[in-house]
Parts: structure tokens; C-alpha cells; sequence
């Protein structure tokens, strides 16, 4: 039941297509003729997240190879909404597109083939997300039932996810080693990946209590708050934790949602874990923990590299991967701590997260990425669900 769009004609021909000819052997792209848009998902360049990140990486790719760059925002949160940002990008001559976020996936199932010629980057859509939207909303990627191929062109695109629970893992581990014994957990919207960051952190936490003979004494608030921002509702439930609970840190992961616990926590003098990016600029030095990162910019940049070598073709179309860890070397990963800004300690220091690290890599210690239910532990887990 494969899913296939009628192709249209493009308003004016583009100026370079950067696609090969059928059963010729790819050639390196010129950088100056590489036509680079970024669209933004439900937020924008501002976020001090996920878009931020994906912006700036493409940003300054495109200044250090010479090619044009251009960001869309879309009128509104919808896949319309999103579509038409990337026919606007093509009808202004882009030949590269960057879309990140889950929320990208009906734009590759519909987009791919109207515009065989454009590449598209996607990090964070992943096959589940493409074919619920090609099968139909709430179906869960079964891969012995269809091929994810079935609705998309793969050959004009590359996805990507990353082992969000791995760096929640290290996030956790690293604060109950710190000595804090009440955090808690501020997520986003309930979707996949703020889901694994959230259980990776529960499973760290529950590790290092472990380790510390202390699961007694350490305890874990868990809620989402429906939604990627903060807002009034959301810092007073921030309010609630870090005063009369008595919650130490917690893990803001989704967005913009973190302005809610930063907010909360400075009044009390309370702690913060950042998501995705290094998040202590933003947040305060001295309000960050840390930050459990994943890594857009280097897969955004190793691609645009990809197809300005001559790579793409070879190394990256059609493929939807999983980065997480690919060396002991804890900055070479595609998730890891920040090793300039963590407050690292006496109790947990660089070479203790070098140590977990290296075990994670070899296979030591693994994290289950499962998010079907909340992973079984030996310290306290209070689920509250979500806010809104």
C-alpha cells in the first residue's frame, strides 16, 4: 500500500540540482551552489533548544562554505502550515532542507516526492513518525508490517533519532552522585523522545542510588506539562516542587518549558538540568547542573558535508539512524554531558563520567530505551502525568 503524490511542476527551474543521475556515480557539490533553508517546527530561533541549535549549526556551516542560508518559520503549528514553508523555501531556490523534529514527518511523506531534486535533512523523525503518517494517526511502527520506504522518497532524504535515554541516564546519574536526593522531571509535550530522555534519567538516578546505598533516601517527581514553553500554570506547579516538596533539581526537558523551572528554582535556590544543547548560558551557570545533550549540530554539518563531498548518496540517502555512542571518547558522541559546564564535584568528577561513559559504550551498563511504562526501580517514582 504504497503512498505515492503526484510530482509538481516548480515555479521557475531551479538553479542546480544537486541529484545525480540515475546509475552515475555522485560528484562533489559546490558549496556556492548549495542553497541551504532550515524550518522552524512549532517554535523558533530564539528557543534556546532544539531550533536554536539546528539554526546555528546550519547558519554557520553555510557562512564557513560560502552558501546561501535562509530560516522559515510557518504561519501556525500545522502541517499545512509546515508544507507551505517548504514550498516557499524551494520556490525561493532552495536545493537543501533542514527539517528538525518529529513533527516533520507528514512533511516527508508529502514532500520527498513533489521535490525529488531538493535532499532533505531530518534529525528526530524517525520511521515510527513517517509512517503514522502514512498509515494513518496512533499507529504504532510495527516493521514487519510495512515497509517504511512504502511512503516516503528515501532517496532524497535523511532521518535520524538519537538515544535520548543514554544522555538522561548520564543527567540522573551524575545528580544523585552529585549528592541530590529529591529531583524531579519537567517535560514537554509526551512525545517519544522527551519520554526516553525522562525514563533514561529515572533509570541513571535509580543506578547511582544503587551504587550509593541510598534508594531509600532518594526520590523522583515525574510530570509533563503538555506543552513545548512555560508559562504562569506551569511555573507555580515549579513553585510547588521546589518549596513545600522540597525537589533539589530538576530535569526541564522540551523546548522552552525549562523558563518555568529556571523561574521557580531561583527562588529558592534550587537546581536545573538542561536538554539538548549545553544549556547553562541561558539558564545560569549557577542554577545548570548540567545539560543532557544530543548532538543536531554535528549531524546537521556531517550531512551538509555529506553532499558537498560527493557522500550523500553513498553514507546518507534513504538511511534513518540511531546516533548515540560511537566512542569511550565522551565529546565525540552524539549524546553526552557537557564537560566544560557541568558543576563536576569531588563526589562525581570528569573522569568518573569518562569511567560511565566508557562502561555505557562498552556494553557494562546498558539503558533500556522501552517507554511503553515507567522503568521498574528500587527509588521512589512519583508519575503525575501532565499539567495541561
Amino acid at each position: 500500500m504504497k503512498k505515492r503524490i503526484a510530482a509538481m511542476v516548480l515555479a521557475g527551474a531551479m538553479a542546480l540540482s544537486l541529484a545525480p543521475a540515475y546509475g552515475a556515480t555522485e560528484v562533489k557539490a559546490e558549496a556556492s551552489d548549495m542553497k541551504i533553508a532550515m524550518v522552524t517546527d512549532s517554535g523558533d530561533i530564539t528557543d534556546q533548544s532544539f531550533n536554536q541549535t539546528t539554526y546555528e549549526a546550519c547558519k554557520e556551516w553555510a557562512a564557513d562554505n560560502g552558501s546561501d542560508f535562509n530560516y522559515y518559520k510557518p504561519e501556525s503549528d500545522s502541517d499545512e502550515a509546515r508544507n507551505a514553508s517548504v514550498d516557499q523555501a524551494v520556490a525561493d531556490g532552495a536545493n537543501v532542507i533542514v527539517l528538525p523534529g518529529y513533527m516533520f514527518a507528514a512533511t516527508i511523506v508529502e514532500q520527498s516526492e513533489m521535490y525529488p531534486d531538493v535532499k532533505f535533512i531530518a534529525p528526530d523523525v524517525s520511521a515510527g513518525d513517517i509512517c503514522e503518517k502514512g498509515v494513518g494517526e496512533g499507529y504504532t511502527y510495527n516493521p514487519d508490517d510495512y515497509e517504511v520506504t512504502d511512503y516516503y522518497n528515501a532517496d532524497n532524504v535523511y532521518c535520524c533519532t538519537y538515544q535520548e535515554e543514554v544522555s538522561g541516564y548520564m543527567a540522573g546519574y551524575a545528580a544523585v552522585k552529585f549528592g541530590y536526593k529529591h529531583l524531579g522531571f519537567l517535560g514537554g509535550m509526551s512525545v517519544p523522545a522527551v519520554t526516553r530522555f525522562g525514563y533514561g534519567y529515572i533509570q541513571g538516578a535509580d543506578e547511582a542510588a544503587k551504587e550509593l546505598g541510598i534508594t531509600d533516601e532518594v526520590e523522583l517527581e515525574y510530570v509533563c506539562g503538555g506543552q513545548f514553553y512555560g508559562d504562569a500554570d506551569i511555573t507555580a506547579y515549579m513553585d510547588t516542587w521546589y518549596g513545600s516538596k522540597g525537589v533539589e533539581v530538576v530535569f526541564a526537558c522540551g523546548g522552552g518549558i525549562y523558563t518555568s523551572a529556571a523561574e521557580a528554582a531561583a527562588k529558592v535556590d534550587g537546581k536545573v538540568i538542561g536538554v539538548d544543547s549545553d544549556q547553562s548560558g541561558i539558564i545560569g551557570e549557577d542554577i545548570t547542573v548540567t545539560s543532557a545533550m544530543k548532538g543536531l549540530a554535528p549531524t546537521v554539518k556531517t550531512a551538509l558535508d555529506a553532499i558537498k563531498d560527493g557522500n550523500w548518496e553513498s553514507d546518507y540517502a534513504g538511511k534513518i539512524d540511531n546516533l548515540g555512542l560511537v566512542s569511550e571518547n565522551p565529546e565525540d558522541n552524539y549524546v553526552q554531558l557537557p564537560m566544560d559546564t557541568t558543576q563536576w564535584d569531588d563526589n562525581f568528577t570528569v573522569d568518573d563520567y569518562k569511567d560511565l561513559v566508557s562502561k555505557l559504550y562498552n556494553g557494562e551498563i546498558t539503558v533500556s530505551n522501552d517507554i511503553t511504562a515507567l522503568p521498574e526501580t528500587e527509588i521512589a517514582v512519583n508519575d503525575y502525568g501532565s499539567i495541561k
